[in-house]
């Protein structure tokens, strides 16, 4: 299943801890916001590492699961190879 993973961590220390762990599981397309293909397994994995990292009276983390026809429709802005403050639209 394709999941996007957003999460708001204040500390720094936790934040940056979530960030690694989650590098094993998908892909960060932000600092913040990870994209993730998963299996029912790997996603129960992934959940247990994140309680494991974050203070769940403060830090919130967000699951957001899209359908597989709805991942080929992904789009995000870019800035230009040229350096340039211009973005392009990318599928």
């Amino acid at each position: 299943m394709f999941i996007a993973v957003a999460y708001d961590i204040p500390d720094d220390r936790r934040r940056a801890r979530l960030h690694k762990a989650l590098k094993h599981f998908g892909n960060a397309v932000q600092y913040s916001v990870f994209e993730c293909f998963l299996s029912p397994r790997g996603l129960a994995n992934m959940k247990e590492m994140i309680v494991g990292v974050i203070d769940e009276r403060v830090d919130q983390v967000r699951f957001y699961y899209l359908c597989e026809a709805c991942s080929g429709r992904v789009e995000a802005t870019i800035a230009s190879r040229h350096g340039s403050d211009k973005a392009a639209i990318i599928v």
